[in-house]
């Protein structure tokens, strides 16, 4: 039996927290900046959780359960 390997671009893009919750940081925030609003660009600063209807999909990515 070989042995079961996670999801690349999932361990790049998510991270468990230490509480067990899921985080990841908000996308288009890499370059094209000056046209996108200062409120805009303040709101993708803050790392996103993953929402609860997509949980299982996420560990199943990361093998988790």
């Amino acid at each position: 039996m070989p042995k079961v390997k996670t999801h690349s671009r999932a361990k790049k893009t998510f991270k468990v927290t230490g509480s067990g919750k899921i985080t990841f940081r908000k996308p288009t925030r890499g370059h094209l900046l000056t046209k996108k609003s200062s409120k805009r660009k303040r709101a993708l600063r803050i790392t996103g959780q993953v929402n609860p209807a997509n949980l299982d999909f996420v560990k199943r990515l990361l093998r988790l359960k």
